[in-house]
């Protein structure tokens, strides 16, 4: 089936350091640039300053930023061809619905009616999809990429933030009671040869016991990469994992 095609190509700049979570300086065909970051946390280990970034464009006339980062790459500026990584985590999900709607995830939960948003129990997932509840994880806190030795790496804490993550596949093995299928499905906007834990969180351990209570219970876990250039975004491959 036919990817998303972007209204406008993205724009392509250079990273020149990141402001705040919610911003970035970015030099645009010679202009300094602050932009906006789509994502609060951290973007693994990079040092964002000297990557190249790709931008959408906004229309709002009232917004304090003009572009949006929605891409970064660890290749060099002058590189002809990049490889991206996507970044913007609320953009995953609207690339999820597109393939749900349009039967690109048919193996993985079904098809039917698509629903954004659904509360169970006292959480909001981000779909039902007929009578199968769909959670989607687009994690930044480690690239699983290989970093070329020019770019510069800092050193980070441990990721201790799960709270929500544990929640949201509990009220999936929840809603098994009275629905036929749930999965959690962890999203990459880019070529991520299989999802692994890279370094463990401050109560791995409890996350863990929880997460594998969960999948006995039939809670399903997969993966999908997505490829993201300047023109648009296409599913690459999806299948099912077992997180260890």
């Amino acid at each position: 089936m036919g990817g998303i095609v972007f209204g406008t190509p993205l724009t392509e700049g250079v990273i020149l350091k990141r402001n705040s979570i919610y911003t970035m300086t970015v030099d645009v065909e010679g202009a300094e640039t602050v932009c906006h970051c789509p994502t609060t946390g951290r973007i693994g280990n990079i040092d964002l300053a000297g990557r190249p970034c790709l931008l959408s464009p906004s229309d709002n006339p009232e917004r304090k930023t003009k572009y949006t980062v929605e891409a970064v790459s660890l290749g060099r500026p002058g590189d002809g061809v990049k490889e991206w990584i996507g970044i913007n985590q609320n953009a995953a999900n609207r690339y999820v619905e597109h393939y749900l709607r349009n039967g690109g995830f048919a193996e993985m939960i079904g098809t039917g009616e698509v629903q954004r948003e659904k509360f169970l129990g006292n959480s909001k997932l981000d779909f039902l999809v007929g009578d199968n509840y769909l959670e989607v994880k687009t994690p930044l806190q480690h690239l699983q990429v290989d970093v070329p030795d020019y770019v510069k790496t800092k050193k980070v804490t441990p990721f201790s933030s799960t709270d929500r993550m544990t929640r949201h596949i509990q009220e999936l093995a929840d809603s098994l009671q009275s629905h036929q299928k749930a999965v959690l499905l962890i999203v990459f906007l880019y070529d991520n040869p299989g999802f692994r834990i890279v370094e463990r969180s401050t109560n791995y351990e409890e996350v863990s016991r929880i997460v594998d209570d969960c999948v006995s219970r039939g809670v399903e876990i997969w993966q999908a990469n997505f490829r993201l250039d300047r023109n648009g975004v296409e599913l690459d491959r999806f299948w099912k994992i077992r997180v260890e």
